[in-house]
């Protein structure tokens, strides 16, 4: 049965097609017969208990970048009468962001918001995973000068980020001896209000940063991000090399272990982080990598996740 899918999203304008999670997403929707809607963030109003959003209606789709949308005249549509919202507005996760999720959980469950929109304020990424200790490499979350410098005497080689970041932005190595930590903390303490993340550096970057979609629960598929010459980072937003990746017995390990706790939180859409035997992160905002998975060969993520939405939905 045809469904009526809104999706809450960065301007589709600006999209790198190639490897959008979102654009897959909905030419798979589009194929099924869906009625596909569009609006950004900024969009969003809560009036008189109602929740609405000015939203376009996509009328057309094409795998052709820089030709790959029209849109229609902007309606204004009440979310909890259309079947299903996909929360999928890139990070940062900042106040605007869960401004957003308060407003979309005032409609679900009765409009599926996918991801459950409570669950994603309740599980940022980087804390999210902490709740796994033993799969994650040593963690340090604070603002506290004092426990990051006991923590490099501790480690040597660590990496600080913001919590909140995303895409590679902000991530710094800084290695035994390096004198630039406190300068870096000094930037850190004026730019974040929020703790910072502190990890031990894992060298096994160097061979990649694998990236694994899980779709209710279980793992459907898995690239790996290679960090390009002179890079700590494997983000492909900072030129990291996507390569094919099957599953290790340590991945499929880590995934046992969490794909229960995403189930029950109604988590349909996750993509983890592991850098050779640890899990990093658990990103559940707008993860990304289906479009590359499917690419290499592997299996089509999108129409599994939307198998996945339809049982919900129906």
């Amino acid at each position: 049965m045809p469904l009526t899918a809104a999706f809450q999203m960065d301007h589709i304008a600006g999209l790198h097609i190639g490897g959008d999670s979102t654009f897959a997403l909905m030419l798979e929707a589009r194929a099924r017969g869906h009625r596909l809607l569009h609006y950004t963030p900024d969009r969003l109003t809560q009036i008189d208990g109602r929740v609405v959003a000015r939203a376009e209606p996509v009328e057309h789709l094409a795998d052709v970048e820089g030709e790959h949308y029209r849109l229609g005249a902007a309606e204004r549509i009440d979310l909890a009468e259309v079947d299903v919202v996909m929360l999928r507005q890139d990070p940062p996760f900042d106040m605007g962001y869960i401004t957003s999720t308060l407003l979309l959980e005032r409609v679900h469950p009765a409009t599926l918001v996918v991801n459950d929109p409570a669950e994603v304020r309740n599980a940022p990424e980087k804390l999210f995973v902490t709740g796994f200790a033993d799969l994650t490499p040593p963690t340090l979350i604070t603002r506290d000068r004092q426990e990051i410098i006991d923590f490099r005497a501790a480690h040597d080689d660590i990496i600080v980020k913001p919590l909140y970041g995303n895409g590679g932005a902000g991530v710094f190595r800084i290695a035994g001896g390096d004198e630039n930590l406190s300068a870096l903390l000094e930037m850190f303490e004026e730019a974040f209000r929020e703790p910072f993340v502190v990890q031990r550096y894992l060298p096994e970057v160097r061979d990649g940063d694998k990236r694994i979609i899980l779709v209710d629960g279980e793992p459907v598929g898995a690239i790996n991000r290679i960090p390009a010459v002179g890079e700590s980072r494997s983000n492909m937003h900072v030129g990291g090399r996507p390569e094919p990746s099957d599953l290790t017995d340590r991945d499929r390990e880590i995934c046992e272990r969490i794909g229960p706790a995403l189930k029950a939180r109604g988590l349909i859409f996750v993509g983890i982080d592991v850098i050779g035997e640890w899990l990093t992160e658990i990103n559940v905002t707008s993860p990304t990598g289906i479009r590359e998975v499917k690419r290499f060969g592997g299996a089509d993520i999108a129409a599994l996740i939307w198998d996945a939405v339809e049982a919900r939905a129906g």
